[in-house]
């Protein structure tokens, strides 16, 4: 009896180190031997003895075909492998053809921009740095811009947003003049929803509301306010860059009322109230132009307006640099805020940089239910709504609870011969900008989150509105009692008993006369 017991628990550790798996192939003794017998009993080849080992030998190629191939690696799925294969093509040399030249280039230099930024303790890395480099390039190459810039870097909680900040030459955006077409083409058909609608219900006139909707602000044109540059994004170099919408004022202002962090999807509906008008990728162009009205800063005396034009060239919003600037010290720069300035527009409440007057607009437009208010008091006709001007000093800026928006320091204490002017934004954390010599820079790296200097307190929705007035008309009254009948109808038999009277007295009088 022992002897079996021993027996079978030899066989145990036998079967045991027959199942246990190799290191290299991870396959072991006791499936290839099932699956080696299952193939003979299968397939009965003729000198099964003779061929057993070469059929093994099949056996674990076919199981290891693509591991045991020597001439191609095993592809991998890994998610850096399939970034650098996305970046491989920023390493690609393009083809030259010697007719353009380096100088008349919009390709920024980021480079530089980097390197003065890096003394202040901001930036990307130098290896992320020389990539952005390279997806500049490619962007600027696929694109015929005049301009380029690295506008910053905006953080999501999935994946983040590479921001390059372009203007296009005259006459060459071809993609702006067919979104243009497009929002026109959106307008043509909703003009034809409402003239159907409107044919409608002239054939059956429905009661006439005098609910009167809130006149829709218009965005501004191209080139101009918020929409004076055009942005691209793209998740990671090497990635396609996607060109984001205009913005409109609507937009601007539910952006100021709600907090969202940034997913990464373009496509990512926005769920907050008030419900913004848009998905990711009119979010993102939003706070961006938010971001830029606030932070975009240089030094006094950089740009200046012309002589003969300067009111208007302050409203339009447009300068130039200045050829005469020689530059301010460092020290200077870093004690005073107001030798720094916004060379970015304001941004008014009604969600545009140019205030518009709606009433007059809503006045041109308006036929029949203007001859019908003729006769009415005209309404008082709103204020302007006015900014600070264009190059306005930061000391002007208004504090946050106390606290200045600005704080200006220098990249050094220890060699201050050779640091830098820096002042960051503490209304929008993530904003830099510095000054060095005659060169200047901005750039903006965080999550596209304002500081409120207070806690965040949702929009409360509004009060439902009463469903009808409440008056004697609507009321409904209770019937009266027979007593109640009787009492009221004596009481008109006297009243026109007495009108009866005094008309008597009144015929008589007139007889006697």
């Amino acid at each position: 009896m022992e002897s079996d017991k021993v027996r079978e628990r030899a066989v145990e550790s036998f079967k045991a180190f027959m199942m246990k798996n190799s290191t290299e192939t991870n396959l072991n003794m006791y499936d290839h031997l099932v699956q080696l017998l299952t193939k003979i009993m299968d397939e009965r080849p003729e000198n099964a003895v003779d061929v057993i080992e070469d059929m093994s030998l099949d056996l674990k190629r076919s199981i290891l075909q693509e591991k045991q191939d020597t001439l191609r690696d095993t592809p991998s799925s890994s998610a850096a492998f399939l970034l650098a294969e996305q970046q491989k093509s920023l390493f690609s040399q393009g083809v030259d053809d010697g007719d353009h030249e380096l100088v008349d280039s919009p390709l920024p230099n980021l480079a530089e921009l980097a390197f003065f930024f890096e003394q202040a303790g901001v930036g990307l890395g130098r290896e992320e740095t020389q990539r952005v480099f390279l997806a500049l390039k490619q962007l600027v190459d696929t694109q015929r811009v005049q301009r380029c810039r690295f506008w910053g870097k905006i953080l999501g909680t999935q994946s983040n947003y590479l921001v390059a900040e372009v203007e296009f030459r005259k006459g060459e955006a071809e993609e702006e003049e067919g979104m243009e077409e497009a929002c026109e083409d959106e307008e043509e058909e909703t003009d034809e929803a409402q003239n159907e609608s409107e044919m409608v219900e002239a054939a059956d006139p429905p009661p006439k509301s005098t609910y009167k909707p809130t006149p829709i602000v218009p965005r501004e044109e191209n080139h101009t306010g918020v929409n004076k540059f055009t942005y691209f994004v793209c998740q990671e170099p090497g990635m396609p860059w996607v060109r984001l919408p205009f913005v409109t004022p609507a937009q601007i202002t539910v952006a100021r009322q709600i907090r969202k962090f940034f997913t990464g999807s373009l496509d990512a509906p926005v769920v907050s109230y008030p419900p913004f008008p848009g998905n990711e990728a009119n979010y993102l162009r939003t706070q961006i132009a938010r971001i830029s009205a606030g932070t975009h800063v240089s030094p006094v005396g950089f740009y200046h307006f012309e002589e003969d034009e300067g009111e208007d060239e302050e409203v339009q919003g447009t300068f130039e640099e200045n050829p005469d600037f020689e530059g301010i010290h460092v020290n200077e720069m870093a004690e005073s805020l107001n030798l720094w300035v916004h060379h970015v527009q304001h941004i008014l409440k009604q969600g545009r940089c140019v205030w518009i007057n709606l009433t007059k607009n809503l006045g041109e437009d308006l036929d029949e239910d203007a001859e019908e208010e003729e006769h009415e008091e005209e309404a008082d006709e709103p204020e302007p709504e006015t900014g600070p001007p264009l190059l306005t000093p930061l000391s002007e800026d208004a504090n946050i609870n106390d606290t200045s928006p600005w704080s200006p320091m220098t990249s050094s204490n220890l060699i201050p011969q050779f640091c830098i002017a820096v002042v960051r934004s503490n209304l929008w954390p993530g904003a830099y900008a510095y000054v060095n010599g005659k060169k200047f820079g901005n750039i903006y790296i965080g999550w596209g989150m304002k500081y409120l200097g207070t806690a965040y307190t949702p929009v409360m929705p509004p009060e439902p509105q009463s469903e009808y007035p409440s008056g004697p008309e609507i009321t409904e009254a209770l019937d009266p009692t027979v007593e109640e009948e009787q009492a009221l109808k004596a009481a008109l038999e006297e009243q026109t008993a007495d009108l009866e009277d005094t008309e008597e007295l009144e015929d008589d009088e007139e007889d006697e006369d």
